[in-house]
């Protein structure tokens, strides 16, 4: 343990340097004329200044640590005041060990805790009509979360089926630091069920993947107009006359990944290209910060999964009123009240499990 804190006042040390070394910069003339380096470093300050402040807040703490133990241990000293160090020193340390156990979190959980807009997308697997109901109720499980905590949900799109599921549904959630509650969605989720579709009354083994991509504002979104080909067609499907008349369905192509776009949703072609243009840029985004966040977050993989859409993280069993999410070996046996939209349990496992391993890993 003394080690590990070692390891963070170190890197502490090291964080209030450059945040010193930021508000210089910012107050230089050049830099405050260049819109795109004020930017950047006011973003980086902002990341940083809860952390510093709290950190600079400790180190206050210490020295009058320092001052109660000299008060305390000096035998000269009148009695009376020995005694009220002797309280301030215990109230300092609750302090002391408070603050330091924020300044872990908000180290550790830092980037995660920046992202305030996701865009989810689920998508039915094996199983057929049952997998699409699996995708509807999985939707309908975030978006009650997410109204729960006031959170602003917005439908970009849907491919319905005929029974009321959805063969995918994709969808933004955005409020401060909402990553760091649904970025743990991501991969493969299994149910275990009598589907609607069963009259013999047999239990199905079903199968949706979820991806959770941070929608990263323009300005840090690492796409360029010209590496984009655009391509409009008729919208095809229900719609009436406007289907076969107006050119509004978006396709996009980022020529350097590969990654292509298609959305037909709106009669607007405005609209969905707008839409288009979100995804693209969540999933380009989400393309080349795939490296970078391994070699940032090495031991995640081991802690809480890759997020690998092909990998198993968990299991929804209807019959026993079970949800195991199989990264951390819990089980949760109300199964009914998280479908509703209470994941407020889930989550908190699943957030307080990774902080300890990235802990453990500084």
């Amino acid at each position: 343990m003394a080690e590990v804190k070692d390891t963070l006042l170190g890197k502490l040390d090291e964080l209030e340097q450059r945040y010193n070394e930021i508000e210089k910069q910012i107050a230089e003339p050049a830099i405050a004329s260049d819109a795109a380096k004020l930017i950047a470093l006011s973003k980086e300050q902002g990341k940083l200044k809860t952390t510093i402040a709290n950190y600079r807040e400790y180190k206050k703490i210490l020295a009058q640590i320092k001052d109660a133990e000299q008060m305390l241990n000096d035998s000269t000293a009148d009695e009376e005041l020995r005694k009220l160090a002797k309280e301030e020193l215990s109230e300092l340390e609750v302090k002391k060990k408070t603050l330091l156990e924020e300044i872990q979190n908000n180290l550790v959980m830092a980037d995660e805790m920046g992202i305030d807009s996701v865009i989810m997308e689920i998508r039915a697997g094996t199983g057929g009509e049952e997998a699409a109901l699996f995708v509807r109720d999985l939707y309908y499980m975030y978006t009650k979360y997410a109204e729960g905590r006031k959170w602003k949900v917005e439908p970009l799109s849907f491919s319905p089926t005929e029974m009321g599921g959805f063969r995918e549904v994709i969808f933004s959630i955005k409020s401060k630091g909402v990553w760091s509650e649904l970025g743990y969605e991501a991969g493969g989720h299994r149910v275990q069920r009598v589907p609607e579709t069963e009259s013999q009354g047999r239990v199905h083994t079903s199968a949706a993947t979820v991806a959770v991509l941070p929608e990263p504002e323009q300005v840090n979104s690492q796409i360029e107009d010209a590496d984009v080909v655009e391509h409009v067609s008729r919208s095809s499907g229900p719609g009436g006359q406007n289907v076969n008349k107006v050119s509004s369905a978006i396709k996009l192509e980022h020529t350097p990944t590969g990654i292509t776009v298609s959305m037909r949703d709106e009669q607007s072609q405005h609209k969905n290209r707008a839409k288009a243009w979100r995804i693209l840029r969540s999933r380009v985004y989400e393309h080349y910060q795939t490296k970078k966040r391994a070699e940032r977050d090495s031991q995640r993989k081991t802690m809480i999964g890759s997020g690998d859409r092909s990998e198993k993280i968990r299991t929804y069993n209807f019959p026993q009123n079970r949800l195991t999410d199989h990264r951390i070996n819990l089980s949760l046996y109300s199964l009914d009240k998280i479908m509703a939209g209470d994941m407020r349990e889930l989550t908190a496992a699943l957030k307080n499990y990774d902080r300890e391993q990235r802990l453990k890993n500084l």
